[in-house]
């Protein structure tokens, strides 16, 4: 069962775009987006750690990333003026956020906030 649990869980980090932003984020179960850019030396900093509490979380909450420079509005609709800028939503509603490479501890603090 392990294994097919994995296949069907909502592990993979899942790209977002101004397409389908708006139908992930107004789920029932929180999502923590990652917003970030190539060039962001932080941001790519913080991708293992954003990966391994993806694991963590599993089916707990979803985990999802925003490139910035190809989804500018989206970025715009949220001010996020600084990158890496991780934004909890909740029912499509933006309910907290961390700002910068807050390491694993300060991810992690976001999170449990809202388990």
């Amino acid at each position: 069962m392990s294994e097919e649990k994995k296949g069907t869980s909502m592990q993979a980090l899942m790209e977002l775009s101004e397409k389908n932003f708006d139908e992930i984020v107004s789920g029932t179960i929180p999502v923590l987006v990652d917003f970030w850019a190539t060039w962001c030396g932080p941001c790519q900093f913080m991708l293992p750690i954003f990966d391994k509490l993806a694991k963590k979380y599993v089916d707990k909450v979803m985990f999802a990333r925003v490139n910035v420079d190809d989804n500018q509005g989206v970025a715009m609709k949220f001010d996020v003026y600084a990158i890496p800028t991780f934004i909890i939503f909740m029912n499509g509603k933006a309910i907290d956020r961390a700002v910068g490479a807050v390491g694993e501890k300060g991810l992690e603090g976001l999170l449990q906030k809202y388990q």
